[in-house]
């Protein structure tokens, strides 16, 4: 456990970060930040850690920033005002550049920094019943940070409409438009879930960083740059023990 905002627990290779604020559905304050960015250190530094899950206590995953502590900060310079959105930015920053998968469970709502949190993980997997969206701009505010990650997401003419609008997606609507990975159903959810995460937990862990890597870098390369990247990147992974082995193994099979 990371102080009462965040539950963390490691159970066979999968380090479990729960957003622990039922009550408040998993409102992002400070302290709950500064604890997913603490346990994301760790599970850089862990090399038990090899897969990485972000959940919410109670019904809902989370439904963004805390407003009580938003409105606090009204009269703030804007110095600090960009001090303190940045210390969730590092935390999205951080997710990207960790080199192993981070997998968002959602389940009931996730909504404005929660739906941001959820698309910076680099997979989703989502409860049939779950719901998205980018509803800052009903209460005249900006979803500035997240729209990073949403327009590389889903496009530019979906991410204007998401964010101009404010709409709610279903799970299906949110597939749909590439928000997320896959849509799981409601009955043997949990189980669903254990075994994709038990798959990601038993893949090489150096392929698993190499390819993360290899995708986020792609964005803004043209084509030839991107197919350069892709033959260094094929070039250090023929290096790696993990492909030696995994090779090796396949060959005395067949």
């Amino acid at each position: 456990m990371s102080g009462d905002r965040l539950l963390v627990d490691l159970s066979d290779g999968v380090l479990g970060l729960t957003l622990n604020r039922p009550d408040k559905r998993n409102a992002l304050d400070t302290q709950s930040v500064d604890a997913l960015r603490a346990a994301l250190v760790r599970a850089e530094l862990d090399a038990d850690v090899r897969v990485v899950t972000v959940r919410g206590a109670g019904p809902d995953f989370c439904a963004g920033a805390d407003l009580a502590e938003l409105l606090a900060t009204a009269n703030n310079t804007m110095e600090e005002n960009e001090a303190h959105a940045m210390r969730l930015g590092q935390v999205f920053v951080r997710m990207r550049e960790l080199p192993k998968p981070v997998v968002a469970v959602v389940h009931g709502r996730a909504l404005a920094g929660g739906c941001g949190l959820a698309s910076a993980c680099d997979i989703v997997l989502a409860h049939e019943a779950a719901t998205f969206g980018y509803p800052e701009v009903r209460r005249g505010f900006v979803p500035a940070m997240v729209m990073a990650m949403l327009r590389r997401a889903v496009g530019e003419k979906v991410a204007v409409d998401l964010v101009m609008t404010g709409r709610l997606l279903t799970a299906a609507e949110a597939a749909g438009v590439g928000l997320v990975s896959r849509v799981l159903p409601m009955d043997g959810f949990d189980e669903q879930v254990g075994e994709i995460l038990r798959r990601l937990a038993a893949g090489g862990a150096s392929a698993l960083a190499l390819i993360k890597r290899q995708l986020y870098e792609l964005d803004g390369l043209g084509f030839a740059d991107g197919i350069a990247l892709g033959a260094r990147v094929n070039a250090t992974a023929r290096s790696t023990p993990d492909f030696a082995a995994a090779v090796a193994r396949f060959l005395d099979k067949t």
